[in-house]
C-alpha cells in the first residue's frame, strides 16, 4: 500500500524531530539512565500525546496507519520514547472509546497536549498475557471501590494521572472476564503506591514499575464507562491498538539496525577495501533490507485492517513477524560491526537490547500464534484475498 500525501509529510515531520532531537542524545542518555524530559517536552509541542484522542478534546485522532508511523519514526531513534508514548495513547484510546461523557471531558483535554500523561495498569507478578489470572480486585463500599493488588511492569506509573488499573470487580463470576473492570485510579489515591523502578536489559529512557494498591480507595465515578465487567473488552479494544504500535516500533529499529549497519560497512575497510564490497556483507545487508519492507508492509497493512474493525489476527501476524524481524537485524547489524557490534559505542547493541522485547510485550508471539490460528480457523481473519 502507498501512504497518502498527507501521511508522508506527517513523516517527513516525525523524521525530522527524531533526526534532530533524539538520534544525537540517545546513547548517552541511555547509558546514563537520565530521564528524557526535553524529548518529552518535544513530543507534547508538537501534539503526540494527542494521537488517540477525538479533535473535540484537542487531539489529532490519527487513522491507523498514522499512528503505526509514529512508533516506526520514533523508536527509529529510540525505543524507549515510543514507549513513553505508546502506553498513554493505548489509555486515551480507551478512554475515548468506552468512557463516559463526564470521564472523557475531565481527562482527554489534558492528555491530549501531555499535560496529564497516562499508561495502562495491567501485568501482574502471576498473571501476563494471561488477563483473566489477575488477582487485583476492586470491592464497592457505598460511592467506593476498595481495591487491592501489586501490578509489575507498568510503563509510565511515576506520571500517569490517572492510571487504568484492570481489576475484578467480581472474583467469582465465570468466566473471569465477565467480572473484570477498568478503574482510573489517579496519582494522589490513598492506598496506591508506585513502590520500585525495574531495572531492565534495555527499554531505558522509560520506566517500567511496580504499583501497589493497599486497600485504596477509588471513587465509583472513576469506573470505566460506569458500567462493571466490561474491563476485559475494553483492554482487548486497545491492545488491537498496542500489536500495531509493537509491530511499528519493531519496523523502526530493524531500519535503524540496517542504517547502521549500512554506514558501517561503508567506512570499514578490510584488505583494503570496503567491507561492503564483499559478498558475505552484501548477502547479510540484502536479507535485513528485505525482510525490513516486508515487515513494515505487513505493520501498515495490520493498522489498515486496524481502521476497517476488528483485526486479532491480522495485527497478532504484524506482531510476530515484525518483532522477530526487528531481532534478527539487530543480530545481523552487530556481526556487520564485528567485534565493535558488542561494544557500548555503537548503537547497535542498544538495538539489541531493545529489539528482545519486542516479542515479548503486547502478548509473547507463542501465545499470539494460537490467537492468529483461531482467527484463521473460524474466518475472522482470511489470507490471499
Amino acid at each position: 500500500m502507498d501512504l497518502t500525501a498527507d501521511q508522508q509529510d506527517f513523516r517527513d515531520l516525525l523524521r525530522s524531530f527524531v533526526d534532530r532531537e533524539i538520534v544525537p542524545v540517545a546513547r548517552e542518555w541511555e547509558q546514563s539512565g537520565r530521564y528524557p524530559t526535553e524529548i518529552v517536552a518535544g513530543l507534547g509541542r508538537m501534539g503526540l500525546f494527542g494521537i488517540t484522542v477525538p479533535e473535540e478534546y484537542g487531539g489529532l485522532d490519527l487513522d491507523p496507519v498514522s499512528f503505526a508511523l509514529v512508533f516506526e519514526e520514533i523508536a527509529r531513534g529510540w525505543m524507549g520514547i515510543a514507549g513513553i508514548l505508546g502506553s498513554h495513547s493505548l489509555a486515551c484510546r480507551m478512554i475515548a472509546t468506552h468512557g463516559t461523557d463526564e470521564q472523557k471531558q475531565r481527562y482527554l483535554p489534558d492528555l491530549a497536549t501531555g499535560q496529564r500523561r497516562t499508561g495502562i495498569g495491567l501485568t501482574e507478578p502471576d498473571a501476563g498475557t494471561d488477563l483473566q489470572g489477575i488477582r487485583t480486585t476492586a470491592r464497592r463500599d457505598g460511592d467506593h471501590y476498595v481495591v487491592s493488588g501489586t501490578k509489575t511492569w507498568i510503563t509510565n506509573a511515576r506520571h500517569a494521572d490517572p492510571l487504568p488499573v484492570l481489576v475484578k470487580t467480581d472474583p467469582s463470576a465465570t468466566p473471569a472476564h465477565r467480572g473484570m473492570s477498568v478503574l482510573l485510579v489517579e496519582a494522589d489515591t490513598p492506598g496506591f503506591t508506585v513502590t520500585r523502578d525495574i531495572a531492565k536489559l534495555g527499554y531505558k529512557g522509560t520506566e517500567s514499575c511496580e504499583v501497589v494498591l493497599d486497600e485504596a480507595t477509588v471513587p465509583v465515578s472513576a469506573l470505566l464507562g460506569g458500567v462493571e465487567g466490561r474491563g476485559m473488552q475494553q483492554v482487548l479494544s486497545a491492545l488491537e491498538w498496542g500489536r500495531v504500535n509493537i509491530a511499528s516500533r519493531s519496523v523502526g529499529i530493524a531500519q535503524r539496525a540496517l542504517d547502521e549497519a549500512l554506514a558501517y560497512a561503508r567506512q570499514r575497510q578490510a584488505f583494503g577495501r570496503p567491507i561492503a564490497e564483499f559478498q558475505a556483507v552484501q548477502l547479510t545487508l540484502a536479507t535485513i533490507g528485505t525482510r525490513l519492507q516486508a515487515a513494515r508492509l505487513m505493520a501498515w497493512w495490520a493498522a489498515d485492517a486496524v481502521r476497517r474493525g476488528r483485526a486479532d489476527g491480522e495485527t497478532g501476524m504484524a506482531k510476530i513477524f515484525c518483532s522477530e524481524v526487528a531481532l534478527d537485524a539487530a543480530i545481523d547489524a552487530m556481526k556487520v560491526h564485528g567485534g565493535y557490534g558488542y561494544s557500548t559505542e555503537f548503537e547497535v547493541e542498544r538495538l539489541y537490547r531493545d529489539a528482545i522485547l519486542m516479542s515479548i510485550g503486547e502478548g509473547t508471539n507463542d501465545v499470539l500464534r494460537t490467537v492468529v490460528a483461531r482467527s484463521l480457523v473460524d474466518g475472522t481473519t482470511v489470507v490471499g484475498r
